[in-house]
């Protein structure tokens, strides 16, 4: 009842102006963008506003980007040039280190091979001081050999002539002390 009394209501209005509903909507132009009546406006403030658009990106937007851009490229510029010199540098560094390295194992080697030659060295002289000792303790027991050999040839031939005389004494005979001893000198050399 309500949708009736708003039609009757809505076509009562219509009657009251005058116009039938159907030729109030046949009568409205449609969408204005399609209305070629108001097209020379509408192109005129599109034109417009593409200008304002254009002026403001021209003056305002695209210098800051191009500011930014080259601040960029400026920054790329100035880090590439920094990469180059820090690898400069550190082939120069590594260049050092191997320079060092090779004159470190050079005097190691040196250091070396004095170590060997000082110990060396010192071997010689103990070697040669134990020679030394060894032929002088040699010497004296070469002597005290010789002492202790001499003492038991007399030892013996004192020996050897007390037993003649005795044995000759023992036999019966007249020991001669010159005789018993020639006979043992004899026998003794050979």
């Amino acid at each position: 009842m309500a949708n009736e009394s708003h039609t009757a209501t809505g076509e009562g209005l219509a009657d009251a102006i005058g116009v039938d509903a159907h030729a109030a909507a046949d009568a409205a132009p449609g969408m204005p963008q399609l209305d070629f009546s108001s097209f020379p406006n509408q192109i005129f403030w599109l034109v417009v506003t593409l200008v304002v658009i254009y002026l403001i990106l021209s003056r305002v937007a695209l210098p800051r980007i191009a500011g930014i851009l080259a601040d960029r490229q400026g920054t790329i510029t100035n880090d590439i040039a920094t990469a180059e010199d820090l690898k400069a540098r550190a082939a120069e560094a590594e260049t050092a280190y191997e320079k060092a390295l090779a004159d470190a194992r050079v005097e190691a080697a040196r250091i070396v091979a004095e170590a060997r030659a000082e110990i060396q060295g010192e071997l010689d002289d103990a070697i040669a001081k134990a020679d030394a000792e060894i032929a002088a303790k040699s010497a004296e027991s070469e002597k005290a050999i010789a002492a202790i050999r001499a003492g038991a040839i007399e030892s013996v031939r004192s020996v050897a002539g007390d037993t003649a005389g005795a044995l000759v004494s023992a036999l019966g005979g007249k020991a001669d002390a010159d005789a018993i001893a020639a006979a043992v000198d004899t026998r003794m050399k050979g």
